[in-house]
């Protein structure tokens, strides 16, 4: 007789069975005769079902997770009781079942060892579910998340829970930005000679219990004028004002007031290429008050530049608050910043007076609209305000009439030390805000303004970190610093010296003996 011996247990085993069933599928008759797009669904469903057999399997591979000696929480009681349990892990395959010891007393809350050497979440959802959950949350509904997942994975996530993962996805948004390093003075020198600020605002349609509160008492006291429409003027729904802001460098492009002119005219006309920005950087916050945004994007600022070699320069659109600020915190932090009122701005106002003056869509309001931009572009804002209300008051217009000239000439005089073009121009410093304009379109609107959404304080300030981080570039590296803050959070900050103890190896299998008659 001859012994052999013979495994009684291979965890890949169910596995390998369901991918010999799928091949053996594969070259059935039935199978032969169908579409390829009939054959690619059929190997996406089952073959997503060897994927979780397979990592099923390797989880029990790994063992129960026992160590040594007794394990000590965080509270310094030690636990010696052992008891094996189950849990249920969706992951992007489908549900799988972990087996872990689980170490107790009859005082202290049960730890598992396993789950921390695993990084398991505290609910079912897997890493990669929450990733592509917060992936899809950035880009469309919350029903679409849901209906995305049910489609393209393994794992069932209902609507309820695709917003409740959005906002845990999210959490550690500032302190990934918090912990970021100072550049070096090599690193800073690398990039462009200009740092650029700039910030805006966009209003965004919350619930009422998540207004604050002047604007939800002021939607309480509104009453419509009208049963069955609104009045011109009259407002469906109250708002909450998000703060923008971008940081980004970029080289000096040097223009003159002709070229300028000649950009914004019927047919643009670019002499030469525009610098693209670098290392650009937004984001938005419904929560934050405007003076800690502001305060954000100068330390991002510092942050790039902290021996304060490069052109500091500041777009705003001549928001009183937003300019108030940034004095306020240049001088605080003994900064040379320059602050430059959006050209596009200005320009809005001029075509308004234009039309006052020569009517809409007349040539010669395009005529005056250029002629005063070079002006203004040229250091004489004041003289253009003066000679638009001269040109009011001869042509005796009504006092309806006259509103946008005036209003053009205040918002000329009102912002005149902002008007620094020429300085600007001959520093090849921007002078218009379109990378913020750029930011509220694809922060805000293209996914905050969809049709009917009623957003909650949290869920849109999650969804806000969530495109930001996309937007600038940091999601991938943001995802493992937020893993590894869950693992502090859900493991190691409940183990003594805050350390997962080291688990035993599972045991090998055990092996069978059998005797063969030769």
């Amino acid at each position: 007789m001859e012994a052999h011996a013979v495994a009684t247990w291979n965890p890949f085993a169910s596995a390998r069975e369901k991918f010999d069933e799928l091949a053996t599928r594969l070259t059935s008759d039935e199978t032969v005769k169908m579409a390829h797009g009939d054959v690619e669904a059929l190997l996406e469903l089952e073959g997503r079902e060897i994927l979780r057999r397979m990592f099923e399997a390797h989880l029990a591979s790994r063992g129960l997770g026992e160590v040594e000696d007794v394990v000590t929480g965080s509270d310094g009681d030690e636990r010696g009781h052992v008891r094996v349990t189950s849990r249920t892990l969706m992951t992007l395959f489908g549900a799988v079942r972990v087996e872990r010891a689980g170490y107790r007393n009859r005082e202290a809350p049960t730890l598992f060892p396993r789950d921390g050497e695993l990084n398991l979440p505290h609910d079912c959802y897997s890493h990669g579910v929450r990733r592509r959950v917060a992936t899809e949350a950035a880009k469309g509904s919350f029903d679409a998340v849901a209906e995305a997942m049910a489609s393209t994975t393994g794992a069932a996530v209902p609507k309820r829970q695709t917003e409740e993962l959005s906002v845990r996805a999210a959490e550690d948004f500032d302190a990934f930005y918090d912990t970021r390093a100072v550049a070096t003075e090599s690193q800073a020198a690398k990039s462009a000679d200009v740092l650029v600020l700039t910030f805006d605002g966009k209003g965004i349609v919350m619930r009422p219990e998540d207004l604050r509160p002047a604007t939800q008492q002021a939607a309480k006291e509104r009453r419509p004028r009208l049963a069955k429409r609104r009045c011109k003027g009259e407002k469906g729904a109250a708002k909450r004002m998000a703060m923008v802001a971008a940081v980004y460098t970029i080289e000096p492009f040097f223009r003159t007031a002709d070229d300028i002119v000649k950009e914004f005219g019927p047919v643009a006309t670019i002499a030469k290429e525009r610098p693209r920005p670098q290392n650009k950087r937004v984001w938005a916050s419904l929560r934050s008050d405007p003076k800690d945004v502001v305060s954000a994007a100068f330390n991002e600022a510092e942050r790039r530049d902290p021996g304060r070699s490069k052109s500091w320069v500041a777009l705003v659109d001549g928001n009183a608050t937003q300019l108030r600020l940034l004095r306020g915190e240049a001088r605080r932090r003994k900064i040379d910043l320059t602050i430059v009122l959006d050209i596009v701005h200005v320009i809005e106002y001029l075509w308004k007076a234009a039309h006052a003056l020569h009517g809409e869509g007349s040539r010669e309001a395009e005529q005056w609209v250029s002629q005063r931009l070079r002006l203004i572009l040229e250091g004489k804002a004041g003289q253009v305000a003066g000679g638009m209300r001269r040109s009011a008051t001869k042509r005796r217009l009504s006092r309806w009439q006259r509103a946008p000239i005036h209003a053009c000439a205040r918002y000329l005089l009102k912002h005149k030390r902002y008007l620094c073009y020429p300085l600007a121009l001959a520093a090849g410093t921007p002078i218009a805000t379109g990378v913020i304009e750029g930011a509220c379109r694809h922060l805000i609107k293209d996914r905050m303004d969809i049709t009917g959404a009623r957003w909650s304080l949290q869920g849109a300030e999650a969804i806000l970190r969530l495109r930001s981080l996309r937007a600038s570039g940091d999601f991938v590296e943001y995802w493992a610093f937020h893993q590894q803050q869950e693992l502090q959070r859900v493991h190691l900050s409940r183990y003594a010296d805050a350390t997962v103890p080291a688990t035993r190896p599972p045991p090998k299998p055990a092996l069978r003996r059998h005797l063969k008659l030769v």
